[in-house]
């Protein structure tokens, strides 16, 4: 079978990983079949996901990686998984910024989509406590020159995280001092038992802080982090106001978190499609 050119690597892994994820295992003669692609394409997407840790290979196929609620992946790591997804949200969830808001983004490489979105919006005053988010805005500004109505950056200080983020007392006591309209929020993982939860108990705290922070909350998150509880809890799905998330999130999640939520956004669908 010929190379399906369509579709970029990271767009492969990525459908290979959801599928590995929501079956539990795949064959790589399945994937050959499904993805229109050689074997040596395949298995070379396999090495490169088992080498970020996100599945293990096995004879034939690959299975998910079972990890531990303390495992924390690194930005790197992460940054290539659910490509496609996170800039679907990402361009949802920079519709829901107006121009002269006070916005906080969390750490991750989801909130770190939305603030490519967000450089060119007027006026913003930006808080976060992501190295990362901060260099999109540092950059942008550095590149285009002074320009009016550019972004006030406030970087939190505090100890960096695996996934970039900075946490610990510094971060806490700053951001318990500031009030903004919004918070962005990346996470680790949501479920209904456990509301939002991370690996990292130091971000937990932190996490914590900013939800206490915001006058709203919307949690930006590709739908494979439905399910999934990390160490410490830090926030309960009713203190959250809006979920972004992208169509993969199954309709049994969608009914569960619109009785949770006063907003379900579904990147890609209309709201009413996305209450449905």
């Amino acid at each position: 079978m010929s190379e399906n050119q369509n579709l970029l690597a990271e767009q492969r892994r990525a459908l290979i990983l959801d599928e590995v994820r929501r079956r539990g295992g795949v064959r790589v003669n399945e994937l050959t079949r499904k993805l229109g692609v050689s074997d040596m394409t395949v298995r070379r997407d396999l090495d490169a996901l088992a080498r970020q840790g996100v599945l293990e290979k096995v004879h034939g196929g690959a299975v998910p990686v079972v990890e531990a609620s303390t495992h924390e992946p690194g930005f790197e790591a992460k940054s290539g998984l659910e490509l496609t997804a996170k800039e679907d949200i990402a361009r949802a969830a920079a519709q829901l910024v107006a121009p002269g808001a006070a916005i906080a983004l969390s750490g991750g490489t989801t909130t770190y989509a939305l603030a490519h979105q967000l450089v060119d919006v007027a006026d913003l005053t930006v808080v976060t406590n992501s190295v990362r988010v901060a260099d999109v805005f540092h950059v942008a500004q550095r590149t285009s020159g002074p320009r009016q109505g550019a972004a006030t950056v406030v970087l939190t200080g505090g100890v960096r995280t695996p996934s970039d983020s900075l946490v610990g007392p510094v971060a806490d006591q700053a951001i318990a001092a500031l009030h903004f309209d919004v918070l962005f929020l990346g996470v680790h993982g949501i479920s209904l038992e456990a509301g939002l939860s991370t690996p990292n108990l130091a971000e937990a705290e932190t996490n914590r802080r900013l939800v206490q922070s915001a006058r709203r909350v919307v949690v930006i998150a590709d739908h494979t982090k439905w399910g999934v509880v990390g160490l410490s809890s830090f926030a309960a799905l009713h203190q959250v106001d809006t979920l972004v998330t992208d169509r993969g999130l199954p309709a049994e999640a969608r009914a569960q978190v619109s009785e949770q939520l006063r907003r379900l956004v579904v990147a890609g669908e209309p709201e009413d499609a996305a209450d449905s």
